[in-house]
């Protein structure tokens, strides 16, 4: 089975038109024509699978502190969207749950992003794998990507036949190694300061080479000739202008 990656990911629904890992957020992808989605889960202090990026609520929430000390139940009391826009006051932090039903009835593809709070490594990528298993059974439009060795070696151990991601910011000498034992099905690198014999390098092992987070035209129109298969941003229309129009 091969992945059906397509050119353009967006990154945390399309979080440059709409709040980041919300509904809307992925609504807005959809109505683009967006096929796949980034999201990050993680979760909160009585473990419920969340759709949220920060270990922190004050940047996207209307609460304080950190996501690991708050319930599910008061997380649900917390509005989501008005730091982004008044258009979208009194949006929630969706959970894992809701976010999957949205996406079989889009029919979107899904790179999951384990970004588990420090210290729940493992429990995070086993929960929201249950989760996800329960419901979702197309191979072929998922990915589980993660910065955290410990949640991908997770993944590898319950969920063995969905295809992970290794994510790469800073590259350690080992990466290559890393790649190989956890078995990943793409990597995936910081498209800004990525050098191309890094992109090569990756190319070398037989890998799809995706980039984050990737908004300006030109920076995607050189990476594309590097060989990176896929993008993640956060304004899909203008990246997708970008590599289909002939300059």
């Amino acid at each position: 089975m091969t992945l059906k990656l397509p050119r353009i990911i967006g990154h945390r629904g399309a979080c440059g038109y709409a709040p980041e890992n919300t509904i809307e957020s992925i609504r807005t992808a959809s109505d683009m024509g967006v096929k796949w989605v980034e999201l990050d889960v993680k979760l909160t202090k009585d473990g419920i699978p969340i759709i949220f990026h920060d270990d922190t609520l004050d940047r996207t929430t209307n609460g304080h502190g950190l996501v690991a000390e708050i319930t599910y139940e008061d997380l649900r009391q917390l509005e989501a969207g008005s730091w982004f826009s008044d258009g979208f006051t009194g949006i929630k932090i969706p959970t894992l749950d809701e976010v999957i039903e949205e996406l079989i009835e889009m029919n979107l593809g899904l790179n999951l992003e384990i970004k588990p709070c420090p210290g729940r490594e493992k429990e995070t990528a086993e929960i929201a794998l249950d989760h996800l298993s329960r419901v979702w059974d197309d191979h072929d439009k998922l990915i589980i990507s993660s910065f955290q060795h410990v949640s991908l070696e997770t993944a590898m151990d319950v969920a063995r036949d969905w295809k992970r991601g290794l994510l790469l910011d800073e590259w350690p000498e080992n990466w290559k190694d890393l790649a190989d034992y956890l078995d990943v099905s793409t990597v995936h690198c910081n498209g800004n300061n990525v050098e191309r014999e890094q992109v090569e390098d990756i190319i070398d092992l037989d890998l799809p080479v995706l980039c984050y987070t990737i908004n300006d035209p030109q920076k995607a129109r050189e990476l594309q000739s590097w060989g990176v298969d896929s993008f993640f941003t956060d304004v899909p229309d203008v990246i997708e202008e970008a590599l289909f129009t002939v300059h």
